[in-house]
């Protein structure tokens, strides 16, 4: 009982520091097939206001770009590159150069080929940035799961 007070200290504190992690970024899946042997992944993230998350194609040393990263399978093959939509782009005094981005959300895709019939589950890896005007969140990497029916 002599270290009551004191579990009771550190259950708050755990409990106050959890209430403070932002996550400003959500993420959903979805697919559709588009012939009996190809189907489309979408990948969409949902961003708060204030806040935006780097396209894929930002300068190396600039922050995390957004990438993904689709896991192996003998069930079906990645077919190019993930696609993203016109992002926005603007000039960045503290970085002397151009800076593309997404606000309140963005669908990327991602074509597959189908090597066996449906249904069948597609797993990898997002990883992403988010940034408001004044700060970036630490790089983040969200595993996900995506089927294919």
């Amino acid at each position: 009982m002599k270290n009551l007070p004191f579990i009771i200290l550190c259950v708050f504190i755990t409990a106050t520091v959890q209430g403070q992690i932002l996550k400003p970024v959500s993420w959903g899946y979805f697919s559709k097939k588009t012939s009996p042997t190809e189907a489309t992944l979408y990948i969409r993230a949902n961003i708060e206001q204030g806040w935006h998350v780097y396209a894929q194609n930002i300068p190396k040393g600039d922050g995390i770009q957004t990438s993904f990263a689709f896991k192996s399978s003998s069930d079906y093959q990645v077919i190019g590159k993930t696609i993203q939509p016109k992002p926005i782009t603007k000039f960045e005094k503290n970085l002397d150069l151009n800076v593309s981005y997404y606000e309140k959300s963005v669908v990327f895709q991602q074509k597959i080929k189908l090597k066996k019939n449906a249904p069948l589950m597609v797993k990898g890896q997002v990883e992403f940035m988010v940034c408001d005007n004044t700060r970036c969140l630490p790089q983040q990497n969200i595993e996900f799961s995506i089927p294919v029916k």
